[in-house]
């Protein structure tokens, strides 16, 4: 063997792999309007280290993800979604002992709708940590894409450390909002839907089935809105099946999808 030639792998001209421990770090295409600062305040909040991967995954629109062939946000956003929802649900079930499903029910779609996740958001200061596609920085304050990012980022969470890593980061950022809720203050399901809806139209309630004997009659009503059926309900009245068909589609995946193509 040659002097100062050493083994490469048993065969010539095939050089082996670094261990795992000395391998290149990641390089990662940065948006120049991403705000280093933010990114690193965002990963002490969450507990995380500022080089994260799904920290950075969590920050990354879809619309830079295709212009760098990185992954982007929107698998995290789904995880960080159910992350939120049971976070809220406990929550509230500890803060209110004494109320029914209903009421939780209706707080709990008033901390978790786009509006609100939006709001925490805009407070951690989301939209400067984004990275998004060039000419597209509207993007970074649009409701809907600072809500999927808290989402998003709460899955970060989880997955970096655990349920009691997610629960802490959550009760952290619903906290100020959470503090503002009374159940008093919880509008019924048609106000908060017509609330909701404001500038995009008015909720049209319409009977679409019906039955049982006179002492005992049931109905389903569904509601609409700009031609589209939000949700429905069942009720041994009129009134109660609005009731429900209101608060089916507070909870309605449609209605954040109208409200997002509408606004």
């Amino acid at each position: 063997m040659p002097s100062g030639s050493g083994p490469r792998n048993g065969r010539a001209g095939v050089t082996p792999r670094l261990p795992w421990c000395q391998a290149r770090a990641v390089v990662r295409p940065r948006d120049p309007a991403q705000d280093p600062a933010v990114v690193a305040a965002l990963a002490q909040a969450l507990g995380l280290p500022s080089d994260a991967e799904h920290l950075h995954t969590a920050l990354t629109h879809p619309s830079y993800a295709h212009e760098h062939a990185v992954p982007h946000n929107q698998r995290l956003e789904l995880l960080g979604d159910a992350v939120l929802g049971l976070c809220v649900a406990e929550l509230l079930f500890e803060r209110f002992p004494d109320e029914p499903e209903g009421t939780l029910t209706q707080m709990r779609a008033k901390l978790v709708n786009a509006e609100a996740l939006h709001t925490i958001g805009l407070r951690a200061q989301i939209p400067a940590a984004l990275r998004v596609s060039r000419g597209a920085d509207a993007l970074r304050s649009s409701q809907n894409v600072v809500a999927d990012a808290v989402e998003a980022l709460l899955a970060a969470a989880f997955l970096s450390r655990g349920w009691e890593g997610a629960r802490a980061a959550c009760r952290a950022w619903i906290e100020p909002a959470l503090a503002e809720l009374s159940p008093g203050g919880v509008l019924d399901p048609k106000s908060a839907l017509q609330e909701r809806l404001v500038g995009v139209g008015v909720p049209q309630y319409s009977v679409t089935e019906e039955g049982g004997p006179a002492h005992s009659r049931w109905f389903v009503v569904a509601v609409v809105v700009a031609e589209q059926i939000l949700g429905s309900g069942r009720g041994r009245s009129k009134r109660l099946a609005e009731r429900a068909a209101a608060q089916a589609a507070l909870e309605s995946p449609e209605l954040e999808s109208l409200l997002g193509v509408t606004r």
